[in-house]
């Protein structure tokens, strides 16, 4: 694997190790990118964004479309690679590659706003919207081609140029991607560079990036922060969350609880919004309980390559270890494991079975942390302003959903819940065209749909007199 800079695939002096955590065996070796390459890229993303910028806006959308088309043509070969290095089973590593694609296609229809103000004396002002320059777009190991192109697609038809620097846990889809790419976009638009941690806090403090796009853990983003403010760069941010699923008395305990599931286990719970804990009214709880126990024990964990498998490996090992731990301590305090156990499962890879416990309190480090990994806490609530506040009581606010039959009640609740996105009746229903932003500590600005473009945009007055 080499990486995309200026135009070229340059291979690095050192290279890292990939581990298949289906396997926990070395999948192949990446580029270590160095300061210097690191440089290079930034200088030739600047020297390209002169002539990016003035490309015609039709041009732009062309380009995005034919990198959507590309993407499509090899989303077999995309697919099996991304199992093979994050650990998803094949149909949502397809799913996650087509999605990019479409990503790309929406965005490619979007709208730069240009406004006309009308002043007094039949003046007339012009509010226009101007991109950056060099974008840092900053990559995690859960979705990495999805989170790329969630970046790539909005700030190239804003008329940034950009360098993308995946996980050094999953870069291998990535950099295929900029060769994939490479003919299509002109040179130092698109860069895409790998590297263990020093490289990340280099390029987001590097005096030639305008602005900042990370997904990751708020602790990392704490960090982001911290680096973007020394020369006042554009900042977006997505982080953690602890997604609350409030279900209230009026639902069918079964058909609920396959949508839950669904939401909590996606990708072996390794999810930014996915279901990390769910609020069950007193008078369904022990039926949804055992109904998502049953879901849990028919799951079938394994490599995500064999095509039965619905739940894969934890992607990392220092996730692998913290989700073991989450569930000994909740063990420790008293959890019931009614579907699941604190432990890995035997053999190579990092394996858990899923896990649902029950007799938590909202103290309970598995309650109170966000997991993302394939355990999920349950418990109950009597009243209704019981559960907001308890939904609430976290330093996140990424995306919650209320579950009812009642679907009026459920909008009544809606607006109460500290989230980016409340969901009623479905979770994780991520769409193109729809902004997904976090409050508190889960992120700042958005990413997706004309608010996600406004976000790779800063705004421009234009007054005359007389």
């Amino acid at each position: 694997m080499r990486m995309t800079i200026d135009g070229h695939m340059v291979p690095a002096t050192r290279e890292f190790p990939v581990i298949n955590p289906a396997t926990g065996d070395v999948l192949l070796h990446a580029p270590n990118c160095s300061v210097e390459q690191l440089d290079a890229a930034v200088n030739a993303a600047q020297r390209a964004f002169i002539t990016w910028r003035e490309r015609a806006l039709e041009e732009r959308r062309g380009l995005l479309r034919r990198c959507a088309a590309t993407i499509r043509t090899h989303q077999a070969e995309l697919a099996r690679l991304l199992t093979q290095e994050q650990g998803k089973p094949t149909v949502t590593a397809n799913r996650e590659v087509g999605g990019s694609a479409r990503w790309f296609e929406v965005t490619a229809d979007l709208e730069i706003p240009h406004q006309v103000i009308a002043l007094d004396a039949g003046r007339t002002a012009e509010v226009t919207r101007r991109p950056y320059g060099v974008v840092a777009g900053i990559v995690p190991w859960n979705y990495p081609l999805m989170s790329a192109c969630w970046k790539i697609a909005p700030a190239l038809l804003a008329g940034n140029t950009i360098i993308i620097k995946p996980s050094p846990f999953t870069p291998l889809t990535t950099l295929r991607l900029g060769e994939l790419l490479l003919d299509i976009l002109p040179p130092g638009v698109l860069n895409i560079v790998s590297g263990t941690d020093e490289v990340a806090p280099h390029l987001t403090a590097h005096p030639g990036v305008r602005k900042v796009s990370f997904t990751g853990s708020t602790a990392t983003g704490r960090k982001v922060f911290g680096a973007a403010a020394t020369d006042i760069k554009g900042l977006t941010l997505e982080l953690g969350g602890n997604d609350p699923a409030l279900v209230l008395p009026n639902v069918d305990p079964a058909r609920t609880a396959a949508k839950l599931f669904a939401a909590a286990f996606e990708n072996a719970g390794q999810v930014c919004a996915a279901i990390k804990r769910v609020y069950a009214h007193r008078s369904v709880y022990e039926a949804l309980v055992t109904e998502l126990a049953q879901l849990a024990r028919k799951a079938v964990v394994g490599d995500g390559l064999d095509p039965d498998v619905t739940v894969g490996p934890v992607s990392t090992r220092p996730q692998f270890d913290r989700v073991l731990q989450l569930m000994q301590d909740a063990k420790a305090q008293g959890g019931e494991f009614v579907a699941g156990e604190p432990r890995a499962l035997e053999g190579p890879g990092y394996f858990i079975r899923p896990a649902i416990v029950t007799r938590l309190n909202d103290q309970a480090r598995l309650v109170a942390e966000e997991q993302f990994g394939p355990v999920l806490p349950v418990l109950p609530f009597d009243d209704i302003d019981e559960a907001v506040a308890r939904a609430n009581g976290t330093p996140y606010g990424l995306s919650a959903s209320v579950w009812s039959d009642d679907l009026t009640a459920a909008r009544a609740i809606a607006p109460r819940i500290d989230a980016g996105t409340v969901w009623l009746n479905q979770h994780m229903t991520i769409l193109p065209v729809l902004p997904t932003a976090g409050v508190k500590q889960s992120g700042l600005g958005s990413e997706n749909g004309s608010w996600g473009l406004e976000n790779y945009l800063q705004l421009q007055t234009i007054a005359a007199a007389g």
